[in-house]
């Protein structure tokens, strides 16, 4: 039997949050050291908590050294790392350092680093950070494991790091993410967890931890002060529970920094924002997002997670949906893939001429490999697929909407062209929407980002609605 905690009881347990907001301090402290944040982001869902920054698809030194030399205090360079075996998200991770390091070597501009995964612990943890590491040339006090994530409900106390599901949290080793078929794992207590994935190389007992004890007692001083007294090249997991913890420890973090310690960082989204110094900010609205009242829009799901497939559920049975569900055998059978992929762009292309919501979606049993490699191969293949999809409809949608990481990842720059687009905010919680750029196959278009594991059973359904056109409405 999986074994959950009620959520409020559990939050109420704990003691009082720090008692000064820390944004202001962190923002100064950002001013006064003009150290520019590059955010690796092994799938395009991390500019989930962020407004106002650049995201990068390429990455070549004169687009590294523009993104430096400009006034902004982070860019993300979209690795989509996730998608990809290991030897090649290392491989992608040792490119990216030796080009910022080249970068940096011909601007004025120190930077820092986030290695950005996921906030449920799947990813290339820890091969792709030591391949970073390792190009990045630095001495590294320590790594810091942060995969608190406010806005999708990931909490980490006592170093268990939990998954939101309604009113219950749930230790991530007994949610169905740690039975992803590549990235998989058996333990919640983050200081096991880092065993688990070195194989024994950093025992639990080695593994520090940054308490919410020290965070909201000892205030950013004592975050900074327990940071400093760290091993040199330890492990270090950090606790938070609200957004205020996070901030008081970024700020202690920042003042340990100032005094010469270097971290590398290996965290979820929440975290980034506290990092570049981010207020909150409202939601978007349709106004914002400048989405023209003619034609229809494109929801591409890849994504076979459970909280997907409820969402996708929910939205088809809203009225005046078009239904496509695109045969994921058809695509693993090579004589069969281009008839699939013509049928279906046919017949989203119809549905968009006449001004309806398609909702493009691999059918939902999941076929996975024997391996992690070939279970990669595969997901590869699907989204492959809904590329080639997106790339043969010759209509231009009022909005695309992507669900799923390697699909969003692959969809933007495979099947739109993206080399650089805008982050504008989110349009719920967790949900980020960029505005693509001059070069892309549509310019200005909204494109809404939507992880897999986000949002609950009616997200879909919410966007889709809110986006309607005006004139739809009022009928």
């Amino acid at each position: 039997m999986t074994a959950r905690f009620a959520k409020d009881k559990l939050l109420d347990s704990l003691p009082d949050e720090w008692h000064h907001e820390a944004l202001p301090a962190i923002q100064e402290q950002i001013r006064l050291s003009r150290r520019k944040v590059f955010v690796l982001d092994d799938d395009p869902t991390g500019a989930q908590t962020v407004y106002g920054v650049p995201v990068l698809t390429e990455w070549p030194l004169e687009a590294l050294r523009a993104e430096l030399e400009n006034d902004l205090t982070a860019s993300f360079l979209l690795t989509n790392s996730r998608s990809v075996p290991l030897a090649e998200a290392r491989a992608l991770n040792a490119e990216i350092g030796r080009s910022l390091r080249e970068a940096a070597r011909q601007s004025d501009r120190e930077f820092a680093v986030v290695s950005r995964s996921d906030s449920t612990l799947r990813g290339h943890f820890p091969g792709e950070v030591e391949a970073l590491a390792e190009a990045l040339g630095q001495e590294f006090d320590a790594w810091l494991i942060i995969p608190f994530f406010i806005e999708g409900g990931r909490y980490t106390i006592d170093d268990v790091h939990y998954v939101a599901e309604g009113e219950w949290l749930t230790p991530a080793s007994e949610t169905e993410f740690s039975r992803d078929a590549a990235f998989g794992y058996r333990a919640s207590n983050l200081r096991r967890w880092v065993e688990e994935k070195t194989e024994g190389r950093v025992p639990a007992e080695s593994v520090a931890s940054i308490s919410i004890e020290d965070i909201r007692f000892g205030g950013p001083q004592r975050v900074a002060k327990r940071l400093a007294h760290l091993a040199r090249g330890s492990i270090c997991v950090v606790n938070a529970a609200t957004m205020r913890d996070m901030e008081v420890f970024t700020l202690g973090l920042l003042m340990a920094e100032a005094q010469g310690r270097r971290f590398l960082y290996r965290t979820a989204a929440s975290f980034v924002r506290a990092r570049i110094g981010l207020g909150p900010r409202a939601l978007l609205t349709r106004a914002q997002l400048n989405v023209p009242e003619a034609g229809g829009g494109l929801l591409v799901v890849g994504s076979h997670v459970l909280r997907t497939t409820s969402q996708v559920n929910a939205l088809l049975a809203q009225p005046g949906m078009v239904r496509l569900e695109l045969d994921v055998e058809a695509l693993l059978d090579d004589t069969r893939w281009q008839a699939e992929i013509a049928r279906m762009a046919l017949q989203a292309d119809r549905a968009l001429r006449r001004g309806e919501d398609v909702v493009l979606f691999t059918s939902r049993r999941l076929i996975t490999g024997g391996d992690a490699v070939s279970s990669l191969s595969i997901g590869q293949r699907v989204s492959k697929g809904l590329v080639a999809i997106v790339r043969a409809i010759p209509t231009r949608p009022r909005y695309l909407l992507a669900k799923g990481g390697i699909t969003s990842s692959d969809v933007a720059t495979q099947g739109l062209g993206v080399k650089r687009a805008l982050v504008l905010g989110q349009i719920l919680p967790g949900v980020p929407v960029w505005q693509l750029g001059p070069e892309s196959r549509y310019p200005g278009l909204a494109y809404i980002v939507f992880p897999g594991n986000v949002g609950g059973p009616r997200a879909l359904t919410e966007i889709v609605r809110a986006l309607k056109p005006v004139c739809s409405k009022t009928r």
